[in-house]
Parts: C-alpha cells; structure tokens; sequence
C-alpha cells in the first residue's frame, strides 16, 4: 500500500447565526475556537490533525451530519450534560455506542464509540 497523501480533515457545519452556534459548540468542546481564519468562521482541532468548521452559510444550514469518533460515549454525555447540551440516549450496536446532539441550526453531531473485543 502506498503512503497515503492527506493530511487533514475539516468537517464544515454550515449555519445562520455564528455567534449562537459558536456559543453552542464552545459549551461542549469546553473552549473557545482554535481559529478563526476570517469573519463567520470559527474552527476547533478536535484531534490530530482532525478539525470541525463552523461557518456562516445559511442556504445549506442544519443540513449536515458530522460523526465525531470519542473514547468513552459515557463521559461525552456527561460532559454535554453539565455545560446543558441535549445529547440522546446511547444506542448500542454491539460494536459501536452512538448518541446524537443537534445543534441550534439542526445540524447533527454524532458521537461514536467503537466497542473493544476482550
């Protein structure tokens, strides 16, 4: 296999209202953004080399999913709950653990945690 060329990947979650979703995006990330390369657009490395976009366009907003890969589905839950970001019940599939929290456009977060064999 040869080494792969990319590097990046920013996942852009279009909305109308920028300081309310990023108000929103703070509460759960538990920081201001990384970035903000120019106005409308603020950005969080969420992991190595791994960044979520949250950007002023409202023809496209509350239409994107975004899955974000966490550690343990438990704590992520939590963490939303203190800071008072609804995030649903945990589905188990038997290899994946998923729940989901929409934003203030409509655009859905999906946390995942992939479930280790013993």
């Amino acid at each position: 296999m040869s080494e792969s060329n990319f590097e990046s990947v920013v996942s852009v979650l279009p909305v109308k209202d920028h300081p309310v979703a990023v108000a929103w995006y703070q509460k759960w990330i538990g920081r201001v953004p990384d970035s903000e390369p120019t106005e409308g657009v603020s950005e969080w490395l969420l992991a190595e080399n791994a960044w979520i976009q949250v950007s002023l366009d409202p023809e496209p907003a509350g239409q994107t999913t975004v899955i974000i890969g966490v550690k343990s589905i438990d704590v992520q839950r939590a963490t939303c709950s203190a800071v008072g970001v609804s995030v649903s019940e945990i589905n188990d599939y038997g290899f994946i653990k998923t729940a989901e929290a929409i934003d203030p456009e409509g655009n859905k977060i999906v946390f995942v945690q992939v479930i280790q064999e013993s």
